[in-house]
């Protein structure tokens, strides 16, 4: 027969080792795909670079209008913002059943 180690011991460490390791692996394989799109972009855009100059220029005024663009329609979004307060919605009511608002009592 061979003795169980009480609770009260501290574990060898491999089993936290482990987890660590899995947890790794999972982080790694949840976030290879964006890392991949990002880095295959910044590729791309060399490549286009290198090889036709006045696309890469098209590329950066495109980039600078859409910068443009989004700051001016953010600009324009908060401009037309009520003012924050509170706001009476009502109180529901409940009808009775059988009567309708052309039957409510008078």
């Amino acid at each position: 027969m061979t003795a169980k180690p009480s609770s009260g011991q501290p574990s060898s460490g491999k089993s936290v080792l482990g987890a660590g390791l899995l947890a790794a692996v999972a982080c790694a394989v949840c976030c290879a795909g964006p890392l991949l799109a990002v880095l295959g972009g910044i590729g791309a855009g060399s490549v286009i670079g290198a090889i036709w100059i006045p696309v890469l220029a098209v590329v950066a005024v495109a980039a600078a209008s859409a910068a443009v663009w989004v700051h001016r329609r953010r600009r324009r979004a908060s401009a037309c913002q009520a003012e924050p307060g509170p706001v009476d919605v009502g109180m529901p009511t409940r009808i009775p059943s059988g009567s309708g608002p052309d039957r409510l009592p008078q």
